[in-house]
């Protein structure tokens, strides 16, 4: 039996959801906009036996007015994010189940993992506080493409999903995607600064409102590492927990669906990703690309192998 007033409410909480978050992306553009930009400073480096100038990325010298915006925009996405779990709360306590049963709620489940890591990373280490926008921003899109093109009405679990492995294997799959996104954005925003500390290395002076306020290139990177390190064994968990449902649903553990490939490509690619890191020649850049390629894969297992591709697990839009 559906609670049609609880339903209703998680609809509502949404939508207020969605609306919070763009309030935040709003204030983290305030932040950029108000934030003081800062030239490149220089430094004395011994050279030839002599010293030279160099210049080096200067630290923001961040106005009051910028960081009242800041704090703002991380106070709307805490109350953003505690709305968004209520979505989800509702939407469970209405069906009396876990709510996660379709690609509307798997989806929703994944961007509020997503939110409630990057506010993890932003509050244990302030200056990554400066990615929010470039957080923020997916998100909002990520909902409101949930929202128009994956919705589904309230209702119980299809036949097949009613097993306890569903609590298991989704909810891996369901954290371990939220962790890769905010990492995936992190390596993409190490690429972006590091292209900007290397032209300030060789003596250019490329004045940026937005970038050079990000964290250092050194900060984002390890911020990217970290959170696969955190994210691949789960990841992994999600992967064996799937086969072994498989096997309990369909008497194999593994036949190849386009939904078990393609995690399975996923999970190669982060593999990959870790491996690199401790390769010479790969290390930097060259693995940074790794990453942003397997949050691709990801976003690609979520949408296109779900909804354009035909398998067993087309019946309920889930990891």
């Amino acid at each position: 039996m559906i609670n049609e007033s609880l339903a209703a409410t998680s609809d509502t909480l949404f939508s207020v959801a969605v609306g919070l978050y763009s309030l935040a992306v709003v204030a983290f553009c305030a932040e950029l906009a108000f934030g003081r930009k800062v030239a490149p400073a220089r430094e004395l480096v011994a050279a030839g036996g002599g010293t030279a100038e160099r210049a080096v990325p200067a630290q923001d010298d961040e106005p009051a007015r910028a960081r009242r915006w800041g704090l703002v925009a991380m106070g709307l996405t805490i109350v953003g994010a505690l709305v968004h779990a209520g979505v989800l709360i509702t939407r469970g306590s209405a069906t009396g189940r876990l709510p996660w049963g379709n690609m509307y709620e798997f989806g929703t489940a994944v961007v509020l993992v997503a939110v409630v890591v990057y506010l993890v990373l932003a509050l244990r280490t302030p200056s990554l506080r400066h990615i929010g926008i470039f957080v923020l921003a997916p998100v909002v899109l990520s909902m409101v493409g949930i929202g128009l093109f994956l919705y589904a009405q309230a209702g119980p679990l299809v036949a097949a999903l009613r097993s306890a492995w569903l609590a298991i294997h989704v909810t891996t799959a369901i954290l371990g995607f939220g962790i890769f996104f905010v990492s995936g954005i992190a390596s993409v925003m190490y690429l972006v600064r590091s292209r900007y500390e290397a032209k300030v290395a060789a003596g250019e002076v490329p004045l940026s409102r937005i970038v050079h306020r990000l964290p250092s290139a050194a900060a984002l990177d390890r911020t990217a590492h970290r959170t696969v390190v955190f994210g691949f064994p789960i990841w992994t968990f999600a992967v064996i927990a799937g086969a072994i449902w498989a096997e309990s649903a369909w008497g194999r553990f593994w036949g190849w669906d386009p939904k078990e490939t393609w995690a399975f490509i996923a999970w190669v690619v982060y593999a990959a990703y870790l491996h690199a890191r401790t390769t010479a020649g790969w290390r930097g850049r060259p693995s940074a690309w790794v990453n942003v390629m397997g949050l691709g894969v990801m976003i690609f297992n979520l949408l296109y192998v779900n909804m354009v591709s035909t398998g067993l697990h087309s019946y309920g839009g889930v990891s």
